[in-house]
Parts: structure tokens; C-alpha cells; sequence
């Protein structure tokens, strides 16, 4: 090679390298800036949506807080990109901005109308833009007010700002303690749907329904059982298992709009945590009721310790929502009171199980089940904290708080509540059942008891020349306390006795049994009033347990002559007077007790009237009672006239009318 070769080569190579020195810079800005463009999220393809799209995992995040955010013209190309696999602690390990922005750019076909977007679980304080529009707001971002976060909230994108062909999407949110240390998707999909409002209301409202309608089953029945149980109460005083049924059914009604709304729309958290201590009161009711079913005596230290421990619940179920409280903290001050029901109870139906209450055995299938779900949560939640184990145990803490059946989600916590309803429908209507057989029983032995009365108590005396007797009974029950006999003397006159036994039903006509049983046995030994009602008196000391009855013996001879001894009863009416008879006390008050006695001629043609307190006691509808006077004005009609009368004014008690009519022409052939 010649010189002048060798020096031409030797500058074109110089040239070549300085060139290339020159165009390094030159490829390696062409090269971050195809390394940008990768990098940056493209807009995400909305022109031919046919059903709504998830995009809650799309787009770029950053922490902090400026109004710009929510501009279609800001620029985020330094923001940091997200999927649905990104949590939000990785991508700000360092600090704990309380604001997060997320923007997503959507690209639409500007002919659309009608596209609207859906809104739920973002954050417990959010606000929704579209280029610039504020569409949803939920709670404050700050100041930071709470507000419940599952509500499906759709709004309609207007169609002007789809006509620009291009929608900025931007979500300014409170970043919430757990999303520091959670497991689950900081981004999940569903967040925010974008597609036809139409179509995604009636998507909301399917799941709705169907994540909820269980749920308020569940709740109505638990009401329905309630109030049935507060019936019972009111007709059983004693039975203070359904008055605890009744107040459970009456706290799940007052919570029960709160779970209606709280779908729908978003609430205060302060409001919604009303129904969150409603919850744990409804706990500590069902301990005292199923306690009140076994007839276990509640000690003033458990009344307490329950107090207490439902309480400490509360407040730390309110630490934790208002994140002053790790969660694993308040579940730990749960403990107690989940140790009550999950053991304690169980074990003492057990025990009674044993002692033979078949009712304990059937409470035991539903609070086992109750322990069973309480456990298995308790498990899968420690299982999440070892990384070995995390993934299967959130998939299964996921599978048994929502899985399907048929259109409805359900969890093992449904379950447990609809078999404890079922449990406590089956118990009323068993006792329902065993009581219908009580009733049918002793339905049957009144109608014995009344076939007894119609024996001793005849509707028909025999007939007695020279008089004329009229007798009317009507039980205010199928069987009554008024007793009557009428008996010949033997001498052609009558021996009557009137009387009424305090109360009423089978325990008064079981001591009129043994009254009228006396009297026929003393009838046969004396004639004497007095001592007819002091054997009667003599038979009932210490035999009544506290009770008494009035009676009245009277004695007509055939001469017309009258003797009439009164313990305590009303007095009788002669051609509408009152016979005039001294106080005394009623048979079975005081033993040995003496009766004074009163004469007076009947004479012929007149008419002599035997009262119970039934007639004058009788009350219509505005409380006002039949009363002496008109007993007396009446009291010259038939008996049976005279026992209708009481009857339609309003009767209360039982009703006795024993009439005697003196027949003239006999009276005057004696």
C-alpha cells in the first residue's frame, strides 16, 4: 500500500470512529425512549365492549395528593404501572402516603352512548373522575370520614365526554391500615367495571340478590320464630325462654334496615357499626335464651362475666374498624366470649342431655355447629400467617364464607344460623304439640267433671206438692263453682241450699263435688240450716288451701213458715224484697264457726228468688256491671228469663237462679 493510500484509510477510519462516537448518544436516547413506550400501560381497548369490562387493575398509580390528578391532560408517565397481581405495599415499601390516585386511560368509540361505570370495594373513602368529572363519591378522602365499602355503586358516564374518544379515569382513595399488610389484591378487576349502565344495574341487582337473599331469609325467619316466641310468652309469663326469643327477634329487627340498605349504597361506618354491636348483643341474648330452654340458673357473676365479655367485644371490634387496633388484637379480646359459646355452652347442654331434657339434645346439633364454623375460621386465619400454607388457606377461608348454591352465595356462618332457627322452630312446635295433647286431656276430664255436675247438679227437682221450683245453672266455663240443691224435707216442704265456691274451672267444681256430697249428708241426719251450713263449714277448714265459698240453707216448711241461715252469700229476693239476713263468714274460713238464723212466713202466691254473684257481677262491654238494682227488679221473672238477662249483658262469672213460687190453692187445702 502506498503512503497516500495508507494516510487516506487511516483519516476515513478516524472519520468512521468519531461518527460512531457521535451517534452513541443518539441510539441510546432512541433506546430509553422505546424502553418508556414499553413500559408505559396502553390505553386500555374499550371500542367494541359487548358485555362490562373490569379495569380496576389497568393503568398507574401514585401516592400523594393534587387536584391535577383527576386531569385528562396531566401527564403520568412517571407514575408507576399496576396489575391485578401487584400489591400496594410493594410498590411503596418505603412510606405509607394516606392518599393513593389511580389513573386509567380507556380508548371508546365516540358513536356509544349510555356507558356508565360500577364502583365497589375501592376504599372506605373514594372519589371516581372522569376527565376531570367527578361521577361517585363515597365518605370524605379528607378529612378521612368512613363509609362502608361493598356497596355496587353505578353511575352514567356522560355522552359528551364519550364523544371525545378518549376517557381518563381516575380514582382518589384513602389508603386504609390492612392494605399495608394484606394478602389479597390491592387491584382487584370488578373494582371498576365500565360498560352499558343498563346492563351493569341489572348485573348489580342479580348479585345482590344473590349474595343477600339467604342473608335476609335467614333474618326473617330468625323474626318470624321471634315473635311467635313472644306470643308464647305473653300466654306463658313463666316460660322466660320466649321472652329472650322475643328480644332477639326485636334486635334483629332493628338492624335489619341497615342490612337492607347497606347493598345499595354506601353508609356511614359509624352507622353500620350499630348493626356491627347489634351482632354481639344478639350473641349474648342467644346464650341466655339457650340457657333459659335448659332451665339453667344464671348465677349474678355469669350475668356479669356476659355483660362484660360482649362489652369487651364491642370496643375492640370498634378499635380494630377504626384502626386503632391491630385485627388479630381484637379478635384476641373476642376469645372469652367465644370460649362461652363454643364450649361452655355445649358442654352444659350435654349435661342436661344427660339428666334426659331432650330440648338440650336438639339445641346441641346447632351450637356444635356453631363451635365447628368458629374453629375452622380460627385455623385458616393462623394458616394464612405461615407462607407454606397461605395461598390454600385463603382459597379455603374464601371457599366457606361465600360458595354457591344454585343463584345464591352462602357461607358455613348461614348455615349455622338457619339449623339454629330450624332447631328452635322444631322445640316450639314439639311444645306446641305435647301442650295440644295436655289440652285435649284435660278438655276431656272437664267434660267428665261437667257429665258429674249434670248428675249432682240436676236441671230438674223433684216435685214437691204445694210448690213450684225453678232452676237455672250456666257455667261462665264448662264446668263452674255455683252449687244448689233442693231436697223434700220429709214433711212437705223443701230444704234448699245455694251456695258458690271461689274460682272457677275444674278445681271449683271438684270442691263443688265434695260440697254437694256434704250436704246430702247432712241433710240426712238434720233439717236445721245452721247446722247443715256448720257441718259444711267443719268439712271445708284446712281442706281448701286458702279458699272459701258463700252458701245460703234455707228450710220452707209446708205451713209456709221459713228458716234461713246465711254464710256469706247474697241474700234472696221474696215478690222483688230483699230478705234482710245477718253478715256472717264464708264455709271454710274459721273452724267451729256458729250461724245465726232468720224466720218469716211465705205465703201463698208469693215467689222466693235464690241469687249467685254471677247475676249481679255480670259486665257489658263499657264496664259497667248488671248491679243489686237491677238483680232486684227482675228478680219476679222466671229463672230462666232472669239468667238470659245477665247472660246478654255481658257474663262473667257463673250463673245460679233458683226460683220457689208457694202455690195458693194447695197452700189452702193444708
Amino acid at each position: 500500500m502506498s503512503p497516500r493510500a495508507f494516510r487516506r484509510s487511516l483519516l476515513n477510519s478516524l472519520v468512521a470512529c468519531l461518527g460512531l462516537l457521535c451517534a452513541v448518544p443518539v441510539l441510546n436516547s432512541q433506546t430509553q425512549a422505546q424502553s418508556t413506550a414499553a413500559s408505559t400501560p396502553q390505553p386500555f381497548d374499550a371500542t367494541n365492549l359487548r358485555e362490562p369490562a373490569g379495569i380496576g387493575a389497568v393503568g398507574v398509580v401514585q401516592g400523594g395528593d393534587n387536584p391535577a390528578f383527576a386531569l385528562p391532560d396531566f401527564d403520568d408517565s412517571t407514575w408507576i404501572p399496576i396489575n391485578e397481581n401487584k400489591q400496594v405495599r410493594d410498590i411503596f415499601p418505603n412510606r405509607h402516603p394516606p392518599i393513593i390516585w389511580q389513573r386509567m386511560h380507556v380508548k371508546v368509540d365516540p358513536t356509544q352512548t349510555g356507558l356508565g361505570l360500577e364502583a365497589s370495594g375501592v376504599s372506605q373513602a373514594y372519589e371516581v373522575y372522569v376527565n376531570g368529572q367527578k361521577l361517585i363519591e363515597s365518605g370524605k378522602v379528607d378529612p378521612f370520614v368512613q363509609y362502608t365499602e361493598g356497596a355496587r355503586i353505578v353511575v352514567s358516564i356522560p355522552d359528551a365526554l364519550v364523544k371525545t374518544g378518549s376517557l381518563t379515569v381516575a380514582i382518589r382513595a384513602r389508603a386504609l391500615p390492612r392494605w399495608w399488610k394484606g394478602s389479597g389484591p390491592s387491584f382487584p378487576p370488578d373494582m371498576i367495571l365500565l360498560g352499558q349502565q343498563e346492563a351493569m344495574r341489572d348485573r348489580a341487582w342479580f348479585k345482590i340478590v344473590g349474595s343477600k337473599a339467604f342473608d335476609w331469609m335467614l333474618q326473617f325467619l330468625a323474626i318470624a320464630v321471634c315473635l311467635v316466641g313472644l306470643a308464647l310468652f305473653t300466654a306463658q309469663r313463666k316460660q322466660y325462654e320466649y321472652l329472650w326469643l322475643g328480644i332477639l327477634g326485636l334486635v334483629t329487627l332493628v338492624g335489619l334496615p341497615i342490612d337492607l340498605i347497606q347493598p345499595f349504597r354506601s353508609l356511614p361506618a359509624d352507622l353500620v357499626f350499630g348493626s356491627v354491636a347489634i351482632n354481639y348483643v344478639s350473641g349474648l341474648v342467644v346464650v341466655i335464651m339457650v340457657l333459659a330452654f335448659v332451665r339453667q340458673k344464671i348465677r349474678m357473676w355469669l350475668w356479669a362475666f356476659l355483660a362484660i365479655c360482649t362489652l369487651v367485644s364491642i370496643v375492640a371490634a370498634r378499635a380494630s374498624q377504626t384502626g386503632m387496633m391491630p385485627a388479630a388484637y381484637s379478635d384476641l379480646m373476642e376469645l372469652p366470649f367465644q370460649i362461652i359459646v363454643t364450649v361452655l355452652i355445649p358442654i352444659a347442654l350435654l349435661v342436661h342431655l344427660r339428666r334426659g331434657n331432650r330440648e338440650a339434645g336438639i339445641l346441641l346439633i346447632p351450637m356444635v355447629f356453631w363451635s365447628f364454623t368458629t374453629y375452622t375460621y380460627a385455623i385458616l386465619v393462623v394458616l394464612q400467617q405461615i407462607p407454606a400454607t397461605h395461598a390454600r388457606a385463603l382459597r379455603a377461608m374464601h371457599g366457606i364464607s361465600s360458595f354457591s348454591v344454585g343463584y345464591f352465595v352462602l357461607g358455613l356462618g348461614d348455615v349455622t344460623g338457619l339449623l339454629f332457627f330450624l332447631t328452635l322452630a322444631a322445640i316450639i312446635v314439639r311444645r306446641s304439640t305435647r301442650m295440644s295433647r295436655q289440652q285435649a286431656l284435660h278438655e276431656g276430664e272437664l267434660a267428665a267433671a261437667r257429665e258429674i255436675q249434670q248428675v249432682i247438679l240436676p236441671e230438674h227437682a223433684d216435685p214437691v206438692p204445694g210448690f213450684k221450683v225453678e232452676s237455672v245453672y250456666q257455667p261462665a266455663q264448662q264446668v263452674g263453682g255455683d252449687f244448689f240443691q233442693i231436697l223434700p224435707d220429709g214433711d212437705g216442704g223443701l230444704l234448699v241450699v245455694v251456695g258458690d265456691v271461689a274460682g272457677k274451672g275444674l278445681p271449683a267444681a271438684m270442691l263443688v263435688s265434695v260440697l254437694v256430697g256434704a250436704i246430702r249428708t247432712a241433710a240426712a241426719y238434720s233439717q236445721s240450716p245452721a247446722e247443715i251450713l256448720a257441718q259444711l263449714n267443719d268439712r271445708l277448714v284446712g281442706r281448701t288451701h286458702g279458699g272459701f265459698s258463700t252458701a245460703l240453707a234455707a228450710r220452707i216448711s209446708a205451713d209456709g213458715s221459713v228458716t234461713i241461715a246465711n254464710a256469706g252469700h247474697l241474700s234472696p229476693y221474696l215478690d222483688g224484697r230483699e230478705v234482710e239476713l245477718p253478715g256472717a263468714l264464708p264455709l271454710g274460713v274459721v273452724g267451729n264457726a256458729e250461724y245465726e238464723t232468720t224466720q218469716f212466713y211465705f205465703a201463698p202466691g208469693s215467689r222466693l228468688t235464690f241469687y249467685s254473684d254471677g247475676v249481679v257481677e255480670a259486665q257489658n262491654q263499657k264496664g259497667e256491671l248488671f248491679g243489686f238494682d237491677r238483680a232486684k227488679s227482675i228478680s219476679t221473672q222466671p229463672a230462666a228469663a232472669i239468667v238470659e238477662a245477665a247472660v246478654q249483658f255481658g257474663q262473667s262469672d257463673d250463673i245460679t237462679v233458683v226460683a220457689i213460687e208457694r202455690q195458693a190453692a194447695i197452700a189452702n187445702a193444708a
